[in-house]
């Protein structure tokens, strides 16, 4: 699927020469091919619509019954991968895929995304879980890797990929869970975002927010997450003011990006963050969103939260939606349940606009499929059919009729069977 493989050779471009410009050097999402209106399903479920103004979302992302984490993370993956010559593919020195969806407990969903990608054997393969902050434990780790790789030119790739399950169906935070992955080639000369290597703040506690303790199980307390959320917001930033001197919320950052459960719940955090960090009165606060943060969210509206690849999404929405004609420095805050969080900061360059540009985001987001809330209904039943824990199964995209056409001849990874555990792939 790739394309031929250049032989290695033992040496590639000799000793470092700086440690700086470490980072995502490209990213890409991928946002399914069907999505639902989500003021359709509110109404249709018999919400209380005066809930619905605070998700502020418009559509999400929905995986068919033949996807799964490991579909997402190589379909966000390979169309970074086809851009890399086959000397640069050798180049890629780890795999490292975040996930709280994972399909075994043992083998690491990168097993799957080294095969599908072909890359090289000579390559750290593993996968990490710490709930939607996975994404950005799995980029300091690619990062860390880099930055002390003895040679230039190494490359690692990191993929934050999950799959929304059966458990949200009916309850009140279905309209805001997605579908999707974000991809990241992580190396040198990063333009997409140069890290602000040893700039970042951490605020951990254990605390049962929400938590999956089996197949088909998800236990979600909203209101305790949504405070988790914001007490790790306040002393993630306060932990990140600490060490870098003369770090402020608003004159530091040209940008804001976060993690985002759902629209609404960002704007909420940010207007606290200001009113705690600045005494900063409505009119500011609104002004700020408008301009700081607004653009990272125009992906997640669309598409919902994809959990460790939420943040990574919002990063993706504001290289688009912004204004990178010179290099801004942005900061960004990662959140998981249970919990982990971090603020921390990158520059992102002008460069990033046009990389992402040409991969066709908003052509992907225009094509997805609208679904009735008959069929997803349909769909998001059987979506169990692919969880963790199935032993056999088979998946036939004709069955799916129009459905399943929307991913024929398109090139794209869908599970066609599990064999006594054993899952098994093809392209499209």
């Amino acid at each position: 699927m790739i394309g031929p493989r250049a032989r290695r050779t033992p040496a590639r471009s000799g000793r470092r020469e700086s440690r700086m410009g470490v980072g995502i050097r490209a990213l890409h999402p991928y946002v399914g091919r069907m999505s639902v209106d989500i003021r359709s399903l509110y109404e249709a479920r018999g919400h209380d619509m005066s809930r619905f103004g605070n998700l502020m979302m418009r559509r999400k992302s929905v995986n068919m019954p033949f996807e799964d984490s490991v579909t997402n993370a190589v379909n966000a993956a390979l169309p970074l991968i086809r851009r890399l010559t086959p000397a640069e593919r050798d180049r890629v020195e780890a795999v490292v895929v975040a996930t709280e969806s994972g399909v075994d407990l043992g083998k690491s969903l990168s097993t799957y995304v080294h095969r599908y990608l072909e890359l090289g054997p000579r390559c750290r393969s593993f996968e990490v879980k710490q709930a939607c902050y996975g994404g950005t434990a799995a980029l300091h780790t690619a990062a860390g890797m880099v930055h002390a790789s003895p040679y230039d030119d190494a490359l690692a790739l990191v993929v934050a990929a999950d799959a929304a399950g059966v458990p949200a169906l009916g309850e009140q935070w279905e309209g805001a869970e997605g579908a999707g992955a974000v991809a990241m080639l992580v190396g040198r000369d990063a333009t997409a975002l140069e890290l602000d290597l040893g700039a970042s703040g951490c605020h951990t506690f254990e605390v049962m927010d929400t938590f999956r303790p089996g197949p088909g199980i998800d236990i979600v307390n909203q209101d305790v997450s949504m405070l988790a959320y914001l007490e790790c917001l306040q002393h993630s930033f306060e932990a990140y003011r600490d060490r870098v001197d003369g770090a402020d919320i608003v004159d530091g950052f040209g940008y804001l990006a976060f993690h985002t459960p759902f629209v609404g719940m960002v704007r909420g955090a940010h207007r606290r963050l200001l009113r705690q960090q600045r005494k900063a009165g409505r009119d500011e606060v609104d002004v700020d969103y408008e301009h700081r943060v607004r653009p990272s969210m125009e992906y997640g509206a669309e598409v919902g939260n994809i959990f460790s690849a939420s943040l990574y999404l919002a990063l993706c929405s504001l290289i688009r939606h912004g204004d990178f004609t010179e290099p801004r420095r942005i900061g960004l805050f990662s959140y998981g349940s249970g919990c982990a969080s971090e603020f921390f900061s990158g520059v992102v360059h002008p460069r990033a606009v046009h990389d992402l540009a040409a991969l066709g985001v908003e052509e992907a987001l225009t094509a997805r499929r609208p679904l009735t809330v008959a069929e997803y209904d349909t769909v998001a039943a059987a979506g169990d059919r692919a969880q963790f824990g199935v032993r056999d199964a088979r998946f036939d995209l004709d069955s799916y009729g129009e459905l399943g056409k929307e991913f024929t001849g398109r090139g794209l990874l869908v599970l066609e069977r599990i064999d006594g555990y054993h899952r098994q792939y093809r392209w499209t």
